[in-house]
């Protein structure tokens, strides 16, 4: 069985994504087409370029994650430590360890640059905070007289998962201006794209969503005594935003929720217990879901809502 798929943001609780993607496999689902923000690009590149949830199973559980946090000798700095990055290069650590990583991973597939996997197949969402504008992967890189088969998939999963402040902007240099453009994650935007695949008429197949839900507790009253403490308090407010952002009828017809609990999108000391805990999670919640779906009352019931789009 055919359908594309979407993963949203969500920082290294995206491990719940294997769970539900082991699932949905074991159940005959064939990925077509796949796009992803943030954590979900990280899913979505590799699954695009080939690797099956077994494959991921296997680079979950022998991934050292605190080791994608890429650090500078700014960190070691006494005193300054964590402020000393953040104040002079606009973020805490680099996000070049996951761009390495993945580009070791895709090489294994002879995967690079867009131009190696077919037209479409794969869709990465970042944000330009230098325009203001969203980017949808490798689709807009004409706005930087860039061609896809140029642009490696790793740089394009970096931007889209490099967390604001958390990670150094990647600063995106092209011949259209002489300044750089700034790109950070995705979720800035568009933390759960799940509109991507949309088409008029009936779909040939289904487009599956994949979201994280995390624990639902009252968020707590910063208290704002200076620039560094206001900054913790926007970090939070933002890293918390997307767990209460509302998901209309269809989305929510056609998506796979995730409980995450108290795992945070910035726990990179993540233990195998939590690991675990969230793959099973999300293999729990791909169950939940599949007892209930049904492709053709699906079509059914969602005609009207592609036709009149």
């Amino acid at each position: 069985m055919k359908a594309d798929a979407v993963f949203e943001g969500g920082g290294v609780r995206g491990i719940a994504f294997i769970g539900a993607i082991q699932v949905m496999e074991a159940n005959g689902y064939k990925w077509e087409r796949l796009a992803g923000t943030s954590a979900g690009s990280v899913v979505a590149a590799l699954l695009a370029c080939g690797y099956s949830a077994r494959e991921l199973i296997e680079i979950m559980n022998t991934l050292d994650y605190s080791r994608l946090l890429g650090k500078t000798w700014l960190h070691y700095l006494p005193f300054v430590g964590k402020a000393a990055p953040l104040l002079f290069r606009s973020g805490i650590y680099l996000n070049t360890p996951l761009e390495d990583k993945l580009t070791y991973l895709l090489n294994q597939k002879g995967v690079s640059t867009f131009a190696d996997l077919p037209e479409g197949k794969l869709k990465i969402i970042a944000s330009d905070i230098s325009s203001g504008k969203m980017l949808v992967l490798p689709d807009d890189l004409s706005r930087y007289d860039i061609s896809p088969s140029q642009f490696p998939i790793a740089t394009a999963v970096r931007m889209s998962t490099t967390i604001p402040y958390f990670f150094q902007p990647y600063r995106l240099k092209t011949k259209v201006r002489r300044k750089a453009f700034y790109i950070l994650d995705g979720g800035l935007l568009s933390n759960y794209p799940i509109w991507l695949f949309d088409v008029e008429g009936i779909p040939r197949w289904p487009t599956f969503g994949f979201r994280l839900l995390g624990e639902h507790t009252e968020i707590p009253i910063h208290d704002i005594r200076g620039p560094f403490s206001m900054f913790r308090a926007m970090f939070q407010t933002m890293l918390k935003a997307h767990d209460q952002r509302h998901v209309d009828k269809h989305a929510k017809r056609r998506t796979v929720f995730i409980p995450t609990g108290r795992v945070t999108a910035t726990q990179f000391d993540l233990s195998a217990e939590d690991r675990d805990s969230l793959f099973q999670s999300g293999q729990d919640a791909a169950l939940k879901f599949l007892s209930g779906w049904d492709s053709e009352q699906y079509i059914k019931e969602y005609r009207i809502s592609y036709e009149h789009k």
